[in-house]
């Protein structure tokens, strides 16, 4: 049972959080990185190592309201044409700047909507990845799809091109919830989809929900995880709905007086992860779920379950290459950021530039504390012994800083000689405990709720 008393003394239902997909968080980039760190960072990458690729897609022909993401509205394809062509130049850039072949882990085509894509268009943009880059070994390509945005055209050109994952919004069934959040999707929409991509023989299925929405009730979450769950999903992202005008203007169309408040926020997050585990899926980190025998869950056995822009990976590779408007590129060396806008994208890769308008190049005091939040955010605890070993010029600081975070959390946290974790019951502390150790967090950062 969730400890909720001290829960709340530790500040559960009014603290303000990254999710921590990156240390340091995006917003925390600055234009010190631009385009010529992106080059030499791509130079850098050894013959033959294995990278992730991320292709943002931008457009969507409706906007929902709820969305933060970094998208735009359209009712043609023209916009969309003019993008695709951008994107197979920038293709042709990194690869130029690449000293030798790479081979893919993992394709992932995110958004926006993805599947606003023709299966032309689709069939263009694939065959320029898969001529640039090799296909390494346990290879998996996932798409976002919108079911409502999804033709079974192009659901089968991405079979044939090799998707073996597919990432299905859904966010939550509730017709009231629906209107008040701008997405109108119906369960039969969902399963058409899902019976379709079934029967391409997909590998596996991911599902995308929302907590914390307008209007959402215990009742209705329940009504819809149960709907939710005769798709039969092999994975699911429940995510805690992120309120955020200031950044999505789109938001202001969300009625703030529907929103449920932080105590039935955290309600609903509560009932959504014993339902799902009771239907025998298993947590992993705070915001995912998965079944036995899913690659998520065979990570988190094994010690190798990490984070990055997507959420909860499997992926051990070290590079990401984001490929679009706004995607970020991870090295190890730091991290780039293309530029938001999708006309400035477009402008500097026209240009025959590489794309990067901002980013961070890590310090090794960065990377110990990436490496414990990672450890923190993917398995609640962190091995002190092993970072003591990988970072030796920082051991004094990571025991007094291991120590303060200790000492603030005496209820939640146990710490040893060679181990700190998180106490059954704390665990829907844990972003509050990294923002614990990140030395960017401020009052004045403004972040979504940490529940």
């Amino acid at each position: 049972m969730t400890q909720l008393k001290q829960l709340r003394r530790y500040g559960i239902f009014n603290a303000k959080v990254p999710r921590y997909t990156s240390y340091p968080p995006a917003n925390h980039f600055t234009d010190q990185v631009g385009p010529a760190d992106q080059a030499e960072w791509l130079r850098a990458i050894p013959d033959g190592t294995s990278v992730s690729l991320y292709v943002h897609i931008p457009f969507c022909k409706r906007l929902c309201w709820f969305c933060a993401c970094r998208t735009q509205g359209t009712s043609t394809l023209r916009p969309v044409e003019a993008y695709i062509e951008t994107l197979l130049k920038e293709i042709d850039l990194v690869r130029a700047n690449l000293s030798g072949r790479v081979s893919l882990s993992r394709l992932h085509l995110g958004g926006g909507t993805p599947t606003i894509l023709t299966p032309d268009l689709m069939a263009r943009l694939l065959d320029k990845v898969f001529g640039a880059f090799d296909v390494g070994p346990a290879f998996e390509f996932s798409v976002e799809i919108d079911p409502t945005e999804a033709s079974k055209a192009l659901l089968d050109t991405l079979l044939a091109y090799g998707m073996n994952r597919a990432s299905i919004g859904v966010q939550d069934f509730a017709p009231r919830v629906q209107q008040a959040i701008g997405r109108l999707q119906s369960f039969d929409q969902t399963s058409d989809v899902v019976q379709h991509l079934r029967s391409g023989k997909l590998d596996s299925l991911n599902m995308d929900l929302l907590y914390g929405l307008p209007y959402q009730t215990e009742e209705s979450l329940s009504i819809s995880l149960q709907e939710v769950l005769s798709l039969q999903p092999d994975r699911l992202a429940l995510y805690g709905y992120a309120h955020v005008p200031w950044m999505s203007k789109r938001q202001v169309l969300i009625d703030e007086s529907a929103l449920p408040g932080p105590e039935a926020r955290f309600a609903l997050s509560e009932l959504a992860q014993i339902l799902l585990t009771l239907d025998g899926f298993e947590q992993i980190g705070f915001d995912h779920f998965a079944r036995s025998g899913d690659g998520l869950s065979k990570a988190k056995a094994s010690g190798r379950l990490h984070r990055n822009f997507q959420g909860y990976t499997d992926d051990a590779a070290e590079v990401l290459i984001g490929l679009g408007a706004s995607a970020i590129s991870k090295f190890p060396q730091g991290y780039s950021q293309n530029h938001p806008g999708t006309a400035k994208y477009q402008a500097a890769v026209e240009a025959e530039t590489l794309a990067g308008s901002r980013g961070h190049s890590l310090s090794d005091a960065d990377r110990w504390i990436a490496s414990a939040i990672e450890q923190l955010m993917c398995g609640f605890a962190i091995d002190i012994k092993q970072l003591h070993a990988k970072f030796p010029a920082f051991v004094p600081m990571i025991s007094e800083t291991l120590a303060q975070l200790a000492g603030a959390f005496p209820d939640g946290v146990d710490l040893g000689d060679d181990r700190l974790s998180v106490k059954a019951g704390f665990e829907p502390l844990v972003r509050i405990l990294a923002g614990q150790l990140d030395v960017f967090q401020t009052t004045q950062t403004a972040h979504s709720s940490a529940i």
